[in-house]
């Protein structure tokens, strides 16, 4: 793997998990150290972290990494719904039902660990692996790439709410359905799963929105509706579907 590859992953990881949190200044000479590269490769690293919005130049203080607030959580899934719907309504007429049959088993076997507070970073990986199939069965790479860059800014939201085990349980039974879905071929079924999967994902980030702040959303229609936990996204809608649980 090339030196600017490499410190690219190192960094985009480190800003999604919040290891470098907002405002973080991603200075050449400390950064080259820390990695072990020269600064050639890392400028092309952060380079491409700024072309993602992930950093951004900052007068006076060099790149940072940019910040991230709940009050582009309705935007970010007014343009995930779009995408992840489409993307499963494509996906379900390629599908292979056996990768999603196997899929949907496995979040069903997750949802009872999750209710009982296990640590959800392995339910994360498996919407990984959901996504990364919906990606591929909908055979049409712009729309695989512009989820995978949107998926990006919607991990970051994950910091927002805590891990709550009834939500994340919720949240694997919807994926369960999805990936069901997907298995049955069933391009009308898998939107409307995704669909709800991304109306409770949202519902539960807008949950844990600060006192005193309104979404778009809020406003025009009143107070967030509470978390629900009963069965994405598809961070699809990850769901499929991201990463927000």
């Amino acid at each position: 793997m090339r030196a600017s590859e490499r410190a690219y992953r190192t960094l985009r990881q480190e800003i999604i998990e919040g290891q470098l949190p907002p405002g973080s200044i991603l200075g050449e000479v400390e950064q080259s150290a820390r990695l072990g590269l020269s600064r050639t490769p890392l400028r092309e690293a952060i380079g491409r972290l700024v072309s993602e919005g992930l950093a951004a130049p900052s007068s006076g203080r060099g790149t940072v990494v940019t910040e991230v607030s709940l009050d582009e959580a309705d935007d970010l899934f007014d343009l995930r719904t779009v995408l992840e719907v489409l993307a499963a309504r494509r996906a379900a007429v390629h599908a292979d039902p056996e990768v999603f049959t196997q899929l949907a088993a496995r979040f069903e076997s997750a949802v009872e660990p999750l209710r009982r507070g296990e640590d959800p970073e392995s339910y994360y990986r498996l919407t990984t692996e959901l996504d990364a199939a919906v990606d591929a069965a909908c055979a049409n790479a712009y729309l695989a790439q512009h989820l995978r860059s949107l998926r990006v800014h919607l991990a970051r939201l994950r910091r927002f709410s805590r891990n709550d085990p009834a939500r994340l349980a919720a949240s694997a039974t919807e994926h369960a359905s999805i990936a069901r879905a997907l298995a049955d071929r069933n391009p009308e079924l898998a939107a409307a799963t995704t669909t709800l999967h991304l109306h409770h994902a949202l519902a539960h980030l807008q949950s844990h929105q600060p006192t005193g702040t309104q979404t778009h959303q809020n406003r025009q229609t009143g107070p967030a509706e509470p978390a629900e936990p009963a069965g994405s996204t598809t961070d699809h809608p990850t769901s499929t579907l991201e990463r927000t649980p």
